[in-house]
């Protein structure tokens, strides 16, 4: 005969009202929604939201810098620290159905796919170019951005 484990004798705290509807919510819609933080860890979750969304701004402009990812990053920071955000950016008409897809499926168009292997690759021609690495550097850093495209490359498209 063996003895019960603590876990079956600990008392556990009946469920909250709160709980209760926010597992209600998963059941009906069948996904989990973000726990939203309160405190430092929320102002800090919200400054990188901004953060993320402000290098996202910076990489449409820019064509060798990556939008999609930053903002990828910041509907995640808003979703724990402030709904309303990550709902503006869900809603908006071009990035909101790409996040949407990364959430849903991992998914990657194909068009993001060219734009983001094109911006690696001419990424590293600069990174040559200008840093003139030593050998090993290089094929160190070409070996990272191929592993990086190979993983953009093999997500599903829609």
């Amino acid at each position: 005969m063996s003895l019960p484990s603590s876990e079956d004798t600990q008392i556990k705290p009946e469920p909250k009202p709160a709980d209760m509807q926010h597992h209600a919510q998963e059941e009906l819609t069948g996904e989990a929604t973000a726990v939203v933080l309160s405190g430092p860890q929320r102002f800090l979750y919200l400054c990188l939201g901004f953060l993320m969304l402000a290098l996202g701004i910076i990489g449409a402009i820019l064509p060798v810098m990556p939008t999609t990812i930053f903002i990828i990053l910041a509907a995640w920071f808003f979703a724990r620290s402030s709904p309303k955000l990550e709902k503006r950016i869900l809603a908006h008409p071009q990035f909101g159905p790409l996040v949407i897809k990364w959430r849903d499926r991992g998914a990657i168009p194909r068009r993001a796919k060219k734009f983001a292997c094109g911006g690696m690759t001419i990424g590293y021609a600069i990174f040559l170019w200008s840093a003139q690495p030593g050998l090993y550097l290089a094929a160190g850093v070409a070996l990272f951005m191929l592993a990086c495209a190979y993983y953009v490359v093999s997500r599903p498209e829609e």
